[in-house]
């Protein structure tokens, strides 16, 4: 058998299914969001393809992570085990195993006492979505996400801008409600949650588990209602509950493999309907968490794209028509040189971040 990252999760939450009797998120959706159509970035989280071959291995690709634990079938078939060490997949060689984890913004593969971890991502407080932080200089100069701050007058066909859609790094895949429930998700349970997950206090990991958990206890900004959904049953009733229950979720997609390069907005650019939305990014964390927030003064739209290379993504942005309660400092008033509650600030979404609307 052959594992990625993805993989190695989705027998961690088939464990827990199994010894909960929990209901498959799949069958929530269908049976509150009848006929609609289910988003990539949701479906790529529940539903990871399983591949045959030889080896064991966390692959380390284009955007992803992993680590190749050795060539050939293992003696004794290869095992993936769920207890109180962690997710492991055992090789078949004594004293081998390949421990999964949070890591530093994204995830990290440990193979063993020689292998060292691999981190993915960018570092805590450095999230341009959430608008009370305000950036960093070397935000400011390194991060290719200034890009996706842009003014809602220039959403027009043929509109350039530089962008990089890079492909998910964190595939902590989403658990059903009631194995989510079973797990502490709060401050004064940090420790309870360390333990689950075997995270040392003090390490990367904690830092980012830590830092996930308290943006959620956050108070949001003033017209901000915000909710942390750890299951997708919980994202779905949050969303109803602020949208109705005629409501649709959309993502950026795709077409393959991209890089930091020069997109055209091409025809076609559709408004979504109301001036409502709840969107949904996700964070980094052992299992797929992710934080919402409903405004009642934004537009959403998809938003047809080509990159210089023909590259086409069908990206997802979402306006926002009040941004007076933003830090002075948020990194869109910045970039864009523009103050506060002045004009709308508009921004597309990463593929693994979710927009729910009205139909």
């Amino acid at each position: 058998m052959k594992f990625n990252l993805i993989h190695i999760v989705a027998f961690f939450t088939i464990a827990l299914v199994a010894s909960h009797a929990a209901i498959p998120p799949e069958q929530y959706w269908n049976s509150v969001l009848p006929n609609t159509p289910m988003p990539k970035a949701i479906s790529d989280l529940l539903r990871p393809d399983y591949a045959e071959d030889k080896s064991t291995s966390v692959n380390v690709g284009k955007g992803g992570v992993g680590v190749n634990s050795g060539k050939g079938k293992p003696a004794g078939g290869t095992g993936v085990n769920v207890g109180p060490g962690g997710v492991g997949v055992n090789t078949g060689k004594p004293g081998k195993r390949t421990n999964v984890g949070v890591g530093k913004g994204g995830v990290s593969v440990n193979t063993g006492p020689k292998g060292k971890p691999v981190y993915v991502g960018v570092k805590p407080g450095k999230n341009p979505f959430i608008y009370q932080y305000a950036a960093t200089d070397n935000q400011l100069h390194d991060d290719p996400n200034v890009a996706l701050f842009f003014l809602e007058k220039d959403m027009h066909p043929g509109t350039t801008m530089n962008l990089h859609f890079n492909e998910n790094t964190n595939k902590a895949t989403i658990l059903p409600r009631q194995v989510a429930n079973s797990i502490p998700f709060s401050s004064n349970k940090l420790p309870e949650i360390f333990n689950h997950f075997s995270v040392k206090p003090g390490s990367v990991e904690a830092e980012i588990i830590q830092d996930t958990v308290k943006e959620c206890e956050s108070p949001g900004i003033k017209g901000e209602d915000k909710y942390c959904a750890t299951s997708l049953e919980s994202m779905i009733d949050f969303t109803r509950t602020r949208l109705g229950k005629n409501t649709q979720a959309i993502s950026t997609e795709v077409d393959g493999q991209t890089q930091f390069q020069r997109y055209k907005i091409t025809a076609g650019v559709t408004k979504m309907r109301g001036d409502k939305s709840v969107v949904c990014h996700k964070k980094n964390y052992a299992y797929a968490v992710f934080y919402c927030h409903a405004t009642q003064t934004t537009n959403a739209y998809v938003v047809p794209l080509e990159g210089a290379d023909g590259m086409k993504v069908n990206a997802v942005a979402v306006c926002h028509k009040d941004t007076s309660a933003w830090n002075p400092k948020h990194l869109a008033f910045q970039v864009l040189k523009v103050m506060p509650g002045t004009v709308p600030i508009c921004h597309f979404l990463p593929q693994d971040h979710i927009v729910w609307v009205s139909k």
